[in-house]
């Protein structure tokens, strides 16, 4: 169990990123499409997984924004942005927002949530994904990890992309 606060209330997560050092859990997520997503569809590319709870608000948007800007510019490397809104919802926000980047990803089924330990518990966001980023290398070995602290705060982007060099 991870700590974190939403709106300065104290909350906390089903469980804990995966450590820098370890392979990144073998998961689940469903893309854009329907079709299921696991890391093995990503093999021999870093990846960035960005989290957020929903598109649907300002910071998240932001955060989703920022990555398809920052992904650009990392040709080996795959942004996955992971929330629980429904397929059809993140398609059309990356489509009305031109985010081409990145690669959207549902966890409204399959294990990403237990897998990673980011679903909340006990805030009203309670059952969403935590707003976080874990960042590995082409053989998805965790090289770093960013639960952030206030669910209404931006992550460290900087940081995130400059464990990628």
């Amino acid at each position: 169990m991870a700590h974190v606060t939403f709106q300065g209330e104290p909350t906390t997560t089903r469980g804990e990123l995966p450590a820098v050092g370890e392979q990144l859990p073998d998961f689940t997520v469903v893309g854009t499409d329907l079709q299921e997503l696991t890391p093995a569809d990503f093999a021999g590319k870093k990846l960035v997984i960005s989290i957020f709870p929903s598109v649907d608000t300002g910071v998240c948007a932001q955060q989703l924004r920022t990555f398809n800007q920052k992904a650009a510019d990392h040709a080996d490397t795959v942004v996955l942005s992971v929330s629980k809104d429904l397929p059809f919802a993140q398609q059309r926000f990356c489509a009305n927002e031109g985010i081409d980047n990145v690669v959207s990803a549902s966890a409204f089924r399959g294990d990403f949530a237990d897998k990673l330990g980011v679903e909340l518990e006990g805030s009203p966001l309670q059952g969403l994904l935590a707003r976080g980023v874990v960042v590995t290398d082409a053989d998805h070995k965790v090289v770093y990890t960013q639960l952030v602290d206030e669910i209404g705060e931006e992550p460290d982007y900087d940081s995130a992309l400059a464990a990628l060099a």
